[in-house]
């Protein structure tokens, strides 16, 4: 055996600083879209939250109307950040922390003649992410 190949047992300290710069390079690429993938699905979950409550507002305000209700006169109103009800006929709040950050609110138009415009919207952070708009007869 020569000199040389017996006293190299391990890598300098260069290979090991070369092959760790590969391998985190590899490991970001493998891992970034897992990254981007869970802020999407958290979107999606925030729509989908978003849409439910905007229609679980829009079928009170219909049935309403169809039981008697002035709807222009009552349904003009929005839910603060964090304080969505969750019952209609008691003035019980969410309390899961998914919905702290969502408002809410309707509004009623009445001034095309025969018909009524209903407008609900909800909110995540102040931001509009879900709009119904539904048209129907007084």
């Amino acid at each position: 055996m020569s000199r040389n190949s017996r006293n190299r047992k391990g890598f300098s300290l260069a290979e090991a600083m070369m092959a760790t710069v590969v391998l985190g390079i590899a490991a970001a690429g493998v891992l970034l879209p897992f990254t981007s993938g869970s802020s999407i699905r958290a979107e999606g979950e925030r729509r989908t939250l978003a849409a439910q409550l905007a229609s679980d507002l829009m079928e009170k305000v219909i049935s309403d109307h169809f039981n008697g209700i002035d709807i222009v006169a009552e349904y003009n109103y929005s839910e603060p950040q964090g304080h969505i009800v969750k019952d209609f006929d008691t003035p019980a709040e969410f309390t899961d922390p998914m919905y702290a950050n969502f408002s809410r609110g309707v509004s009623c138009d009445s001034s095309q003649p025969y018909f009524i415009i209903i407008t609900v919207w909800v909110k995540y952070n102040g931001n509009e992410i879900v709009s119904l708009k539904r048209l129907i007869s007084e």
